[in-house]
C-alpha cells in the first residue's frame, strides 16, 4: 500500500523518461572542442598547477573524435528511467527493480562531480545478485536519482535546495513509489543527503551506508587528543587539500558557471582535475583508476544538460550561510573545522543533531574520514577500512562497495 505523499504536483505524475540528446547539440560540442582556444602554460609545470595542456588536448580530442555518446546514451537507456515533480522540483531517476520478489529497496545517491552514471557498474550485481554469482537474498530494488540541480533534475526550483531539502524531496519520492521501508547509500554529496533522509524519515529508513564521508572537529574540548597515526595523516590531508573548486562553488557558483557553460574544454578540465586528485593512486592518471570513456560520459552529462552552475549550488547552500574564516599567516584556516575538502564553514554548520538510524561507513584508502567525529554525529554500527580505492569507489572498485553494502544491509533486513 503506497504511503501518503504531500508536496507532489500530482502523486501519479511519474512518467517514463528516455535520454535523447538532439544531434545538433552533439555537433555543437564537437565544433566547440575543435575551436578551443588553448592557453600557454609555465614550461615544465605539471599537475600541481592544474591540468596540463598536453593532457587535456589529448583527452578533448578523444572526446571529439573517438568517444561515442550515442553508445553510452543507449547503455543508460537500457535502465528504466522516470521523471516526476516534487515540491516544484523536477526529479529524474533510474528505477531498477530486482527479479527477486523479496528484494529490499535501496536509494543510491551520487556526489559532485558525478551523477547516476557513477553507479552503472553496481546496478547489475546489487539488483540481480543471482545473475552475478551472488546470493539472491542480498537483492535490492534500486532507485538512483539525479540529485536536484544535477543532470536531468533541472531546473532548480529556487534557492535553498540544500541537503535537508534534497532529502525531503527524496523522502516523498520513496513514498510515491510505495516503499514502506528502504535503505540509503551515498557518497560525497550523497553522504550529506543520506543522513538527512535518516533524520527526516527514521520510521521508514532501515539504514544508511556512506562512503567518501567527510567529518570535522567542532571545537569541543579533547576532540583532537589521542588521534591515531592514521587519523593524524587524514587530518593533515584535509588541511592540505586543494579546495580551489570548493571556494568557487560555495562562494560564487554563478560567476564560475559562465566559463564552464560556454567551453566544453573548461568543463572537462574542471571535472577531470577531481578525478586526478581524488582517485587511487593519486600519482596516476585519472584513467588509471576510472575508464576514460566513463569519465567522459560523466562530463558529457554535465555539458549536455548545462548543469555546471546548478550542480554547484549545493555547496553554496551548505556553506555560504556560515561564516568563513580568514587565513592566517601560515595559510591555514583559523577555525579547526575550516580545512580540507568540503570545509570552510563555521563548525556549527557541521554539527547536526545526532542521527539514530543505523549507519555503516566504508573508508577507502583515499578517504579522510575520522571515526570519533563520525560517531559523534551518527549511529555507527559498522565501520570498514579499505587498503585501496579512492573517492569514486563505485567506479574505481565496485566490488568493494558491493560487498560492504550487502554485508551492512544483510543485518538489517
Amino acid at each position: 500500500m503506497p504511503r501518503s505523499v504531500t508536496g507532489m504536483t500530482n502523486p501519479n505524475d511519474i512518467r517514463p523518461f528516455r535520454i535523447d540528446v538532439p544531434q545538433a547539440q552533439l555537433d555543437d560540442l564537437h565544433a566547440r572542442l575543435a575551436n578551443t582556444r588553448w592557453p600557454d602554460e609555465v614550461p615544465g609545470a605539471g599537475w600541481d598547477r592544474g591540468v596540463p595542456v598536453a593532457y587535456l588536448k589529448d583527452l578533448a580530442e578523444h572526446w571529439r573524435t573517438r568517444y561515442d555518446w550515442r553508445a553510452h546514451e543507449a547503455a543508460l537507456n537500457r535502465h528504466p528511467q522516470f521523471m516526476t515533480t516534487i515540491d516544484g522540483q523536477n526529479l529524474h531517476f533510474l528505477h531498477v527493480r530486482s527479479p527477486e520478489p523479496d528484494a529490499a529497496p535501496l536509494l543510491l545517491l551520487h556526489g559532485w562531480p558525478g551523477g547516476v552514471t557513477d553507479f552503472l557498474d553496481v546496478i547489475g550485481p546489487l539488483s540481480d545478485p543471482r545473475g552475478h554469482g551472488g546470493d539472491p537474498a542480498d537483492a535490492f530494488h534500486l532507485v538512483i536519482p539525479s540529485l536536484p540541480g544535477f543532470g536531468f533534475s533541472t531546473p532548480l526550483a529556487g534557492p535553498g535546495m540544500n541537503a535537508a531539502r534534497m532529502a525531503g524531496v527524496l523522502v516523498r519520492l520513496m513514498a510515491a513509489l510505495g516503499y514502506g521501508r528502504y535503505g540509503v547509500q551515498g557518497y560525497d554529496t550523497g553522504s550529506w543527503v543520506g543522513p538527512e533522509l535518516g533524520r527526516q524519515d527514521a520510521a521508514h529508513v532501515t539504514g544508511v551506508h556512506l562512503n567518501a564521508m567527510i567529518t570535522f572537529p567542532v571545537g569541543a574540548d579533547g576532540e583532537m587528543d589521542g588521534l591515531t597515526e592514521t587519523e593524524q595523516r587524514r587530518w593533515q590531508a584535509m588541511q592540505n587539500f586543494n579546495d580551489g573548486y570548493l571556494q568557487c562553488n560555495s562562494k560564487r557558483p554563478q560567476t564560475v558557471t559562465y566559463g564552464l557553460h560556454d567551453s566544453p574544454a573548461g568543463q572537462l578540465a574542471w571535472i577531470v582535475e577531481k578525478f586526478k586528485e581524488l582517485t587511487d593512486p593519486e600519482d596516476g592518471l585519472p584513467e588509471d583508476s576510472v575508464d576514460r570513456d566513463r569519465i567522459l560520459t560523466d562530463v558529457s552529462v554535465y555539458w549536455l544538460t548545462g548543469t555546471a552552475g546548478s550542480a554547484a549550488q549545493i555547496y553554496y547552500e551548505e556553506l555560504s550561510a556560515a561564516s568563513w574564516s580568514e587565513t592566517t599567516d601560515t595559510g591555514q584556516w583559523d577555525h579547526p573545522s575550516d580545512a580540507g575538502e568540503g570545509s570552510g564553514a563555521d563548525a556549527g554548520a557541521w554539527a547536526p543533531e545526532p542521527a539514530t538510524v543505523p549507519t555503516g561507513v566504508l573508508v577507502s584508502a583515499h578517504d579522510v574520514t575520522i571515526r570519533r567525529w563520525a560517531e559523534r554525529d551518527h549511529n555507527i554500527v559498522r565501520w570498514t577500512e579499505l587498503d585501496r580505492g579512492g573517492h569514486f569507489l563505485s567506479m574505481e572498485a565496485p566490488d568493494l562497495l558491493i560487498d560492504d553494502v550487502r554485508a551492512f544491509f544483510r543485518t538489517l533486513r
